[in-house]
This record gives C-alpha cells, structure tokens and sequence, in this order.
C-alpha cells in the first residue's frame, strides 16, 4: 500500500526523513530529529547467491566447470550443502539452441525461487571440436530482487571472457593458461561474486597472457588490457514531473556533500531548499529561471534526494488515514518521534494531545477553523506545537492526506466537450483553471492570489455556474 507520495507503508521509514537530531530545515539547532541520509542501498536479496561457469562438452554434453560457492549448482565432492536449484531441469536454457546463443538470456527455476541471468555465448571457429565453442557464465538472484542492475554485468562477462578466448584460447585451454601465472576462472568467480556483493564494483586484473603466436612460440607478456571492470548500479524509477507549487524537502545534509564542482544552478537551487518555499518561489529566491529550477529539483528526486509535498497554508485542509491507527498504538515508538519533532515552547505535553490533534483533522475543516477549534476547547496549539512541523510529519508517515479543492465550471465543461473557446463573463482570468483538474494550490503560486481572492473571483462567474469539488 503507498500512500499519495508514493511512498510505500513498508518502506516509510526508511524511504522518508527520519526525524533525529541534527539541525531543522532552516539550519537551525533544535534538541529534535532532523532528517538524515536515506540514500537508496542494495536490499539484502539483491546480492548474488550464485555464481558459475558452464560450457559444452562434445562427449559429457552441457556441465559446470566452476562455482561459487561451492556445491551452490552441482554437488562437489565434501561439499553438503543444498543446490539453489536443480541443473539438469535448467540446462538447456544455460545452454540453449543456436537461435538464442550471443544474447541476454533470462530464466527462473521450477520453484519460482532463483532467478538465472546468462549470455550464452557460441564461437564457431574449425579448431575446435564440431568447429564451435559454447560457453555461459550465469549470475543466480532472488526472484524478488530488481534484475535489471544485473544484465550488464552479465553481457561484460560474456564479452570479456569471449575476447580472452579469441585472443589465446583462456577458456578452451583453461589447463595451460593456470600454468602461466594466471588467475583461474574459479578463482575469478569467487572474487567477482563477493567484490560485487560487498563492494557493488570489482577491477580485478587477470594476469599474463599468451602472445597470438603459434602455440611452439608462444611468449608470456603482460596481460593488462584483459582486466575485469564491472559496476553495479541501482536504477532509479524516472521522477514525476515537478511542479512550481511543489515544497522540496531534503533528505540529506547538502551542506557535507557539496562542492565547487557542483553545477551552478544546483548549488544556487540548494540553498533555498528549506521544507517552507514552494519551487517557483525557490526559482525567484535563487535568481534563476523557473524550468531551470525544476530540472535541478527533479534531478534530486531522481536520485531520492528530496521528497516533494504540497505547499502548508492555514486554509489547507487534512484528513486522517487508515494508517493514523499505527499512531494511535504508538508503533515503533511513533508518538515520542513526532512530540521530539513539533513540540516548541513550555512544558513536555503528553502524547494523548497528538493523538487528539491527529484525529481532529477531517474533510470538512480546514487548518485554521481546526486551530480555533481546539483554542475554544481549552488547548492554545500554537503556543506548543510547530503546526507546519506537525502536518508535515503526518504527511511523511501516511497518517493524514491532503484534501485538495478544485473549481468546475459548467460553461468551461461545455466548451471543452464541443472543443469551442466559449467565454465565462467575468471569470476571464480563471477561466482555463475551472476545468476540475486545476487545484487551488496551482492557481495560488501562478496567479499569486490568495485562496480568498480566487474565492472572489470565481463569484464573478454566473450564478451557479461555479461548483467547488474536494478530493
């Protein structure tokens, strides 16, 4: 289950800012949680549970050459360990038919458990016995786990190994190339399969070689062009379009990163990232143009820098969700996070205020009437609690949801229906925002006007030609 931001309930918090302490958005210190770094990170089933080479052998068929770990493919002598899947069932897609050799080959075993990603690979040449060499070194995952990251590793590997075969027969002759100071493929499988898992690189230089030169003149020479560079790279899902009334809020202190190779824009962008100013006033603020602006904030979203929420008036208006239930329960110590987090002036309040402030929000109050509500109760919020701090952590965390308004006018609907340009008398100025998909946070920041002054506008329309819609 997401919730509007798009942020899975699983990954919520790991995935938002956390709040501990540090400093808050406008760099101020505050005994509170600030947001930390919540950069993307390799799950743990994503790392490789398997790693082999399989070749073709004219009189055994298709077999393991080598593993890693050992007995993780085919069973080895004094190895009891079980085989991730059953390889005789796999075979012929390790090894397939001619049709699908020199390609990305992906398959998943019976059990629907280990994904096998692989680049079989068929070099015809009259040396070798049936005048062709097969050969495939596969990588072995979760089901689960995002694949894509994986098949250019794969397609290095193929391609690297094909080269050292081609140039001196390294795989074909595995015998003689190990007597010549070389590291063994074996050997090669283990350091590729933990370098990638711990390090998520590997650069590993793979030896000496042999000369191209007939076999009674071959000469050993250094073999520094054939070295294995491979980089996993996490893939980012393309961020949705940034809109001028969009609040950036950082995940991560820009401050420690950034540096004077850093482009222009994205520094000047940086510094007016505070949580408060919405990306047009960013732009202003920066003194740089509005597209531009974008593209520099999208560009941390992409690489999950910020995350973006709507702009905090007193006239918004906020309403619970079914998740406000975990609040209530105090789940994962979530009432003492958010007291930490909003509580200004005076004493430490009890937590039972927050629960009452969460579930006083609804649909039919905005945060002003909702704010006078709980003063004529007895309780003066703003002399306790940071009310922008408090929605904003509410948001994060999916406990509420923002209720957007919108105008709909009939004549506007029409005309857009017969594809005519009708004219609203006296609503020209509103006229291309009353279609229903305009909310009034969008009319706000490009036509600078209050949420009263859109209100008095959109009474210049015709009697009953306006409807206000909340959702």
């Amino acid at each position: 289950m997401k919730n509007k931001y798009g942020i899975p309930k699983k990954l919520r918090k790991h995935f938002c800012p956390s709040f501990s302490s540090e400093e808050d958005f406008n760099g101020e210190k505050k005994d509170t949680k600030a947001f930390i770094s919540t950069s993307k990170r390799w799950p743990a089933g994503a790392m490789i549970q398997g790693i082999f080479f399989a070749r073709f052998l004219p009189q055994k068929g298709i077999k393991v050459i080598h593993q890693s770990p050992p007995g993780c493919i085919v069973t080895e002598p004094g190895v009891d360990k079980p085989r991730l899947f059953d390889f005789e069932t796999m075979s012929e897609y390790i090894i397939p038919k001619q049709a699908f050799c020199n390609r990305y080959v992906t398959s998943c075993d019976p059990e629907n458990k280990y994904r096998i990603l692989g680049h079989p690979v068929c070099i015809k040449d009259e040396k070798y016995t049936r005048n062709e060499f097969m050969f495939n070194f596969c990588i072995v995952i979760g089901v689960e786990a995002d694949k894509i990251p994986y098949e250019a590793v794969v397609r290095r590997l193929a391609t690297t190994f094909t080269e050292m075969e081609i140039q001196n027969e390294f795989l074909s002759q595995e015998d003689i190339s190990n007597s010549q100071n070389r590291r063994s493929i074996a050997a090669l499988l283990e350091i590729i399969k933990e370098d990638l898992n711990n390090y998520n690189e590997c650069m590993i230089p793979v030896g000496t070689s042999l000369s191209p030169f007939p076999k009674s003149m071959n000469l050993i020479i250094a073999d520094d062009a054939n070295t294995i560079n491979m980089k996993l790279f996490p893939i980012y899902k393309h961020p949705p379009p940034v809109k001028a009334w969009h609040v950036p809020i950082s995940k991560m202190k820009f401050s420690s990163i950034i540096d004077d190779t850093w482009d222009l824009t994205m520094k000047k962008v940086i510094l007016q990232i505070d949580g408060i100013k919405d990306v047009r006033r960013i732009a202003h603020d920066a003194d740089v143009a509005l597209d531009l602006a974008k593209i520099a904030v999208q560009h941390l979203l992409y690489y999950d820098s910020i995350i973006m929420l709507d702009l905090f008036l007193f006239g918004n208006i906020y309403a619970p969700t079914p998740d406000v239930d975990d609040f209530l329960e105090d789940k994962e110590g979530m009432q003492d996070e958010c007291a930490n987090y909003v509580y200004i002036n005076g004493p430490r309040l009890s937590n039972f205020y927050l629960c009452r402030l969460f579930t006083t929000l609804c649909t039919s109050r905005t945060i002003k009437e909702w704010l006078k509500l709980h003063m004529e109760q007895g309780f003066p919020v703003l002399n306790f609690v940071d009310v922008r701090r408090f929605v904003q952590f509410g948001v994060i965390k999916g406990l509420i949801y923002r209720v957007h308004k919108y105008a709909v006018s009939n004549t506007v609907l029409n005309g857009i229906v017969s594809a005519r340009n009708v004219g609203v008398e006296g609503g020209e100025q509103l006229q291309r925002y009353a279609d229903g998909c305009h909310c009034f946070d969008q009319i706000t920041v490009e036509m600078n006007l209050a949420d009263v002054k859109i209100m008095d506008q959109l009474r210049r329309f015709p009697k009953g030609n306006v409807e206000i819609i909340y959702r």
